[in-house]
């Protein structure tokens, strides 16, 4: 039994638009729609900080989780961080299970006091949230990095 040049080139284009519609599936990302199923990590923070340039410092985190911006794990959040001597640092958090990244800036852009950390979060026994924030500042003062040790209140 033969194929004819027509069926030969038929079924060609038949395999061509079935791998080109599974490859056109397999590359779509999953659609971002859902709740936030995460850990809600809202709430104050009483913070100690070990700033290379600045030294030891205290500060107060305010954490708001932007239920609209949050799907499945992954929590979005408004951040605040308010130092004495220094200023309130606005940002905004994200979150994924125990890992936290935080973009924190001045308003007073003069400063060039802004910068990007990474965290790792823990819960004590009482339920009560904490996290270590490494940050790193690109252009404080020549470039600057430092710790933070935040627990909630």
């Amino acid at each position: 039994m033969g194929w004819t040049m027509k069926t030969r080139v038929a079924c060609l284009i038949l395999l061509a638009a079935a791998a080109g519609a599974a490859a056109a599936h397999a590359a779509a990302p999953a659609p971002l729609a859902g709740r936030f199923t995460g850990q809600d990590i809202s709430g104050t923070y009483d913070c100690n900080g070990d700033d290379a340039r600045e030294g030891k410092y205290t500060g107060t985190v305010t954490l708001a989780l932007v239920a609209a911006q949050s799907t499945g794990d992954y929590g979005a959040y408004r951040f605040s961080l308010q130092v004495p001597g220094f200023g309130t640092y606005r940002g905004e958090a994200a979150v994924q299970g125990m890992h936290m990244a935080v973009h924190f800036a001045l308003p007073d852009q003069t400063t060039r006091d802004y910068g990007t950390g990474i965290a790792t979060l823990t819960r004590n026994a009482g339920g009560k949230w904490s996290f270590t924030k490494y940050y790193y500042e690109p252009e404080f003062k020549g470039g600057n990095h430092g710790i933070e040790r935040c627990v909630q209140r």
